[in-house]
């Protein structure tokens, strides 16, 4: 008998096969039906379940929290097991006292009354041939009462009763002379329970300011001439002005309207932000130059230092400042935010350490603008951190009171964003410290691929001082000028969560700043690299050490009742402005 064909053989075994597995059975039979109606148990029951869970998770997991150990997810940081200790780390605190007294009282005994100090040489110089306006004294005095320096606070008080003028016929920069002085005379009025004299200062100064407005737009003019009470215009920057600087007064003018019951500081600040909302850019990145001729921003660099830095700083703090209010504020730091972490953060290439990068604008030979990103971070940047931190548990909070630390399900998604951010900035700005000195530069720039960069087989893994080379003269870059925004950032992380580490890290920039910045006869100076031993100094102790590093680092160490985030709110030179409900109309739309 011949075979059949091939095809044929083919068929009559998959016939076969047919007959013996039920899955190739007709769908008319019994089983499949069965089967059918089994699958749509299983859906249904399914369904169900999905719904129970949805509608009642908690009653779920209570049900199944003896047979499952559940995980909930956690913010970078969180530790279930912290003890939420915000007692006194006394002998540090008082170290930091001993610290400031060293500084304070080598300025008293050579340069009392002067602008700024010179330790090394033992003497002071002021801001202008007319004569100074107390920018040390003022700057230190809050200082001096948080720790408790009654007897420095009572000659420093004297000096300013008698001694302090500002008929100075000469041009002061209107945003230092804000937050240095205005700010100083604000917060010692509020520290020494409501004393006068600060706040008639106060008055006097702004005052003579108040000419500074008196702009097409209202955009205030860079300098004062505070004799003649007249604006000057930055000629060195065609008489533009800086972005940070017109949006860095507002903390200041809006809390002396509220204890003078006088609306016209404020309306003048509030302007100034509501052009800066009108005219803001999408995304909401501005660039540090304004026109105050026509209120537009001008075609320039985008970053969050110098010229930049406390606009984004006092968007978050106006919205905190009169108690959550002015919601305008809330919306404009979120729109920023959103915008920074957009285009700004980068990771480095190794670490992969979060940091913050540049865009500067280029024009092409077509003549299009184009803008290239700059992995250049500067020290004034890590204020960031802990400002994000800040918002994240007060904009990006779903409760009433978010805990200490932070829960995951406490934050919104943006909250949650900003906050694991914050935390790696803080990470990021430490590492920039391990240097020779254990200070921070004042500017790093981060590896990127396309750096190419050798260095001799020795280029860094993340991070570098631009222009620092072995037996060179050091670039301006790497220097440490005793400046405080790590520590700013060390002490809220610390407020926010009691983690120990942040206290740690202050500690470790303090004895750095110790061993070598300390001039024995008295006072700080700058370090002129940061990466060479012995160091080198530079003659100056800026205003800042006083009134913002060492306060700083005095509260990181003190208990959590001293100077509450809850309460205040600190302007861009540290001075403490407490939290309040307006009583005028305020915001705009």
């Amino acid at each position: 008998m011949t075979e059949p064909p091939i095809r044929e053989r083919k068929r009559a075994r998959n016939a076969r096969k047919a007959d013996d597995d039920p899955s190739e059975q007709s769908s008319k039979s019994p089983k499949a039906e069965q089967g059918s109606s089994t699958t749509i148990f299983y859906v249904v029951g399914a369904a169900f379940v999905g719904l129970v869970i949805y509608l009642f998770p908690e009653f779920v997991k209570t049900l199944l929290e003896p047979w499952i150990e559940f995980s909930e997810p956690t913010l970078p940081g969180y530790n279930p097991n912290l003890i939420t200790d915000f007692s006194a780390d006394v002998p540090k605190r008082d170290a930091i006292v001993e610290a400031f007294k060293h500084a304070w009282l080598a300025y008293e005994r050579d340069a009392m009354g002067d602008d700024e100090y010179h330790p090394i040489s033992q003497k002071g110089t002021n801001l202008t041939a007319a004569g100074g306006i107390g920018y040390t004294v003022i700057d230190s005095m809050d200082t001096m009462i948080l720790m408790g320096l009654t007897e420095e606070t009572a000659r420093a008080r004297e000096w300013v009763a008698n001694n302090l003028s500002f008929e100075r016929d000469a041009n002061f920069n209107t945003f230092e002379t804000t937050i240095r002085v205005l700010g100083g005379l604000l917060s010692t009025y509020h520290l020494s329970k409501n004393d006068n004299l600060y706040l008639e200062k106060a008055l006097e100064l702004t005052n003579r300011m108040m000419p500074v407005f008196s702009t097409k737009t209202g955009l205030p003019l860079s300098n004062i001439n505070l004799g003649q009470k007249i604006g000057v215009g930055d000629a060195d920057n065609n008489n533009l002005v800086s972005t940070a600087e017109v949006a860095t007064l507002q903390l200041e003018f809006k809390y002396l309207s509220s204890v003078s019951d006088d609306d016209t500081y404020w309306k003048a600040v509030e302007r100034v932000m509501q052009l800066i909302n009108s005219n803001h850019p999408t995304p909401r990145l501005a660039s540090i130059f304004m026109n105050p001729d026509n209120g537009q921003f001008v075609t320039s660099d985008i970053r969050l230092g110098s010229r930049g830095d406390s606009f984004y700083e006092y968007l978050l703090k106006q919205y905190l400042q009169t108690s959550r209010t002015e919601d305008i504020y809330r919306q404009m730091y979120e729109e920023s935010m959103e915008a920074i972490h957009q285009h700004l953060v980068k990771t480095s290439m190794t670490s992969h350490l979060i940091y913050t990068s540049e865009l500067i604008p280029e024009r092409g030979p077509d003549g299009d603008m184009t803008w290239r990103l700059t992995p250049k971070q500067d020290h004034l940047v890590c204020f960031l951190g802990g400002s994000l931190m800040l918002g994240a548990v007060t904009t990006g909070a779903l409760v009433d009171k978010v805990s200490v630390p932070p829960k995951h399900d406490e934050l919104s998604p943006t909250g949650r964003r900003d906050w694991k951010t914050g935390v790696e900035l803080i990470h990021t700005c430490m590492e920039t410290h391990n240097t020779a000195t254990g200070l921070a530069p004042e500017i790093v720039h981060f590896r990127i691929p396309s750096d190419k960069m050798d260095m001799g087989g020795i280029a860094p893994n993340d991070w570098y001082i631009k222009g620092a080379r072995p037996g060179a003269y050091p670039p301006l870059d790497a220097r440490y000028i005793l400046r405080p925004e790590t520590i700013e950032s060390l002490f809220i992380a610390y407020r926010l969560t009691a983690d120990k580490r942040y206290r740690d890290s202050g500690w470790k920039i303090f004895q750095a700043i110790e061993k070598h910045c300390r001039i024995e006869t008295g006072g700080y100076a700058s370090v002129i690299n940061v990466d060479e031993l012995p160091v080198r100094h530079e003659d100056k102790m800026e205003t800042f050490m006083m009134s913002e590093t060492l306060k700083y680092l005095f509260l990181l160490f003190s208990d959590a009742s001293v100077i509450p985030l809850t309460d205040y709110v600190f302007n861009t030179e540290a001075h403490p402005l407490p939290v309040f409900v307006p009583s005028i109309r305020t915001g705009f739309a």
